[in-house]
């Protein structure tokens, strides 16, 4: 597989330049000088080197369907998408899903985005999505790893043949169980839900991550039952809340419980900016509230929080390009993350806590893990979430899989560039 020697590279926490030496698809060396030959040597000139970006939360069978489909989300809501998606989805094609996904896989390559954790919708009786992803995930394993979750995209007893079309989901090889508890008929079978979820995650030796709450009305509580479930049987570790949009018009002593409740059980959860900042609470009229979980309470209570894009172009959200560092720059406004060690937070969210939301093992620039690591157009993380900086080089187990020129921007009235830079 050969040598690469990255030089002048700024690792996260630290202010001095290392060099970086792999051999053979795996961190050798981590040194201030590696004298060395290899067989490519890369200059970083000073500019940050992470882990490869992670996405643990995205829909890749509905990917880009929004600039395919004639019928549009008039309202923006969040049930019209799932109406204009329940319509559009009888006449996808694995052809047709596999191709879109495959589109937003070489996207995600070129935003430095090497783990991705996407859910599947099981309602389906076909299971088409869930058969075209588990291929697509074998079939780009080099480029990029996938875990695939079973998410019942309106409930498991919501409508019959739902639950057996979970299940068989499930014993398909997806790697993670998911749920939809809020959407249930009634409050009693969304707390069954989440309970069966937490059943059959044993069973079938799944991690789990549930949609859950993600809705502006403040009496949807079903987070507290993940959180007794991951407490009563330890898997709070395995276990990820997603959403949880409720948590924002909690009243503030209910939501100082329930968080502790969360740090207690060790459980993960992940907000998605661009889809909450437009679905939810969208029936307030004025003043506009913006359906954000307490994340930055969260993270002050230990809790391991996460950011997902989670759509790319379908009726949820129209736009998207599966960039990480542009979710944190709109988190960084709208979840008020604006405090300098906040900032550090904030890449943390689009790196390693997404990387222990997903479970992950063999992540990080360490010696002997699998060489993936992404050289930005940037010296510090403040400064790429602020300039949303271009990654110059993606690697992919000591291969360079993608090269990116940063733009040129040349002043006609003189004899200058501009970087934005200071």
């Amino acid at each position: 597989m050969g040598s690469m020697l990255i030089k002048n590279a700024k690792l996260r926490g630290d202010d001095t330049l290392k060099c970086i030496l792999i051999e053979d698809g795996k961190f050798k060396a981590i040194e201030e000088v590696i004298d060395a030959e290899a067989d490519q040597i890369i200059d970083a000139r000073g500019n940050l080197v992470t882990p490869p970006i992670v996405d643990p939360h995205v829909h890749l069978d509905a990917v880009l369907v929004a600039g395919l489909m004639t019928r549009k989300n008039i309202t923006g809501t969040l049930i019209e998408a799932v109406g204009i998606w329940n319509d559009w989805a009888k006449g996808l094609t694995k052809e047709k899903i596999k191709e879109n996904a495959r589109k937003v896989v070489d996207w995600y390559v070129a935003n430095g985005v090497l783990r991705v954790r996407t859910h599947v919708d099981t309602t389906d009786p076909s299971l088409l999505g869930v058969e075209s992803l588990l291929e697509l995930k074998e079939e780009v394993k080099d480029l990029i790893d996938i875990q695939v979750v079973a998410f019942p995209q309106n409930g498991i007893y919501a409508a019959p043949g739902y639950y057996d079309s979970y299940v068989r989901a499930l014993e398909m090889g997806v790697d993670v169980a998911g749920g939809a508890p809020h959407l249930e008929l009634t409050r009693e079978d969304g707390v069954k839900a989440v309970e069966e979820t937490y059943n059959l995650a044993e069973k079938y030796g799944k991690l789990i991550d549930i949609h859950i709450d993600e809705t502006g009305d403040p009496a949807s509580r079903f987070v507290e039952v993940m959180a007794k479930e991951s407490i009563n049987r330890n898997m709070g570790e395995i276990s990820t809340a997603s959403h949880t949009t409720a948590m924002h018009n909690y009243n503030n002593d209910y939501a100082h419980k329930l968080i502790g409740n969360i740090a207690r059980a060790k459980m993960n959860m992940i907000t998605n900016p661009f889809d909450n900042s437009v679905l939810q609470n969208r029936m307030d009229g004025y003043p506009r509230k913006r359906g954000y979980t307490r994340a930055d309470e969260m993270l002050d209570r230990g809790v391991n929080v996460a950011i997902g894009h989670d759509s790319i172009m379908d009726p949820w959200y129209a736009l998207g390009k599966g960039n990480m560092v542009l979710a944190a720059y709109l988190f960084y406004h709208m979840g008020q993350m604006t405090g300098a060690s906040q900032v550090q937070q904030l890449f943390d969210m689009i790196t390693v806590n997404s990387a222990k939301c997903m479970h992950l093992d063999d992540y990080g620039i360490e010696i002997g893990n699998t060489a993936d690591l992404v050289i930005f157009d940037g010296r510090n993380e403040e400064e790429i979430i602020r300039l949303q900086s271009e990654c110059t080089h993606v690697i992919r187990r000591g291969n360079v899989i993608c090269e990116t020129a940063p733009a040129t921007r040349q002043l006609k009235y003189k004899d200058e560039t501009v970087d934005f830079k200071l």
